[in-house]
């Protein structure tokens, strides 16, 4: 056992080992598919974002409570390079060079895409009070 706590107090701590499935992200990452195809390039960037937050909005909240940076990163790199994507189809051959540099993900955040970076929230340590419980 290592750690900070260990060396002061000889407590064993205990991890939080959860996080989103490989199934669990294959599923998001064909919901954002879904609704940034290629044909809808041209459908106001707007409009794309707004209905992509439900859909990252929910599956983050469901995935919030674990060890799960990581994979909420992945995700929101996924959505920005779709949407970057999506601008480069736009464009065609009008795209100037440095121009899709300017996409980031900082981009579409100021946007209102929803980020799940951020969004994790672990939960409190629970005391390991003996009860009466006749079980």
């Amino acid at each position: 056992m290592s750690g900070r706590l260990w060396e002061r107090v000889h407590r064993p701590v205990y991890y939080l080992q959860r996080w989103p499935s490989d199934r669990a992200m294959r599923r998001i990452r064909q919901r954002v598919k879904a609704a940034t195809p290629r044909g809808a390039c041209h459908r106001p960037l707007r409009d794309t974002i707004a209905q992509l937050n439900p859909v990252l909005r929910g599956w983050g909240t469901y995935f919030r409570t674990g060890n799960a940076a990581i994979k909420f990163g992945q995700v929101d790199d996924y959505v920005a390079r779709r949407l970057k994507r999506l601008l480069i189809k736009r464009h065609g051959r009008n795209l100037r060079p440095g121009q899709a540099a300017q996409w980031t993900p900082d981009y579409f955040h100021a946007l209102a895409l929803h980020r799940l970076r951020g969004t994790i929230h672990y939960p409190e340590a629970a005391s390991c009070r003996v009860s009466n419980a006749p079980w």
